[in-house]
């Protein structure tokens, strides 16, 4: 993988948006792999599809690309509110690729994947419309909260300008799949947990410690008025699927490579 973008496919544009845009998507053409299937490499769209930039001719795993010079926050801008709601919730929603690249050097120092089924409308939020006077008025914009999304599902492929190796990010993508087959209101219950147990410094907690969520989970999902016992239900999922592990009267740890991806 070759970390530095090519000043030269942009030579034959003026506005520096479409400079970096050529630049950015030629080096996901020229490195990326898919890290789903590990194929070598992801294929491009014809230009200004609604959502999703490439896609993988192997398992057909689309992926949007979003890029910034600054580092990746968390909150990320996108297009049309309306038009990432109805992508996100459909069948085919796509995985994002977020890019850290240097404006000085053009140097890739931070590519994040994260997969599709991490998405929720819980993580899109809406911009207030653009003013009258605007060229295009009332047009509604996006926001991706990043910070939303449990540290699992923010996947490196380069780190602080190192290259994660292929098996390490295919393990870690497999690991999550469980959540691929999930309707988007168990799969939102799922994510939350998640997140809370993220919120937890030690290695080890309790079921008591997840209960002094429950107001907090109460206030994400006002319909349900069995809070604890969802808790239960969602810590015996993440069980089931290797995120942690219960090691007897209410106590549970998190697996190690999960502890990895906190410090990471």
């Amino acid at each position: 993988m070759n970390l530095q973008m090519d000043r030269r496919k942009a030579e034959n544009y003026s506005s520096n948006a479409q400079k970096i845009r050529v630049m950015t998507e030629n080096w996901v053409d020229k490195n990326m792999f898919c890290p789903y299937c590990g194929n070598p490499y992801v294929s491009h769209f014809e230009n200004n599809r609604p959502v999703a930039d490439f896609f993988c001719p192997s398992c057909m795993e689309e992926y949007e690309l979003k890029s910034k010079g600054t580092s990746i926050s968390n909150k990320v801008n996108d297009g049309a509110y309306n038009t990432m709601i109805e992508r996100i919730t459909s069948v085919n929603n796509p995985n994002f690729f977020f890019m850290h690249y240097n404006k000085t050097n053009l140097q890739i120092e931070n590519f994040v994947m994260v997969p599709k089924y991490f998405f929720s409308p819980d993580i899109i939020e809406k911009r207030k419309p653009l003013s009258d006077t605007a060229r295009r008025a009332g047009w509604t914009g996006c926001n991706i909260l990043l910070g939303r999304i449990p540290e699992e599902g923010r996947i490196y492929i380069v780190q602080n300008e190192k290259e994660v190796s292929i098996e390490k990010i295919i393990e870690k993508v497999h690991k999550t799949e469980f959540l691929r087959g999930s309707k988007l209101d168990a799969r939102g219950w799922t994510l939350d947990v998640l997140n809370c147990v993220n919120m937890i410094e030690n290695k080890n907690f309790t079921l008591e410690q997840k209960y002094r969520f429950e107001e907090f989970l109460a206030g994400k999902h006002p319909d349900n008025h069995h809070i604890k016992e969802k808790i239960r239900q969602q810590l015996q999922m993440l069980r089931d699927n290797g995120i942690i592990e219960f090691i007897g009267r209410g106590r549970y740890k998190k697996i190690g490579w999960l502890l990895g991806l906190m410090l990471a």
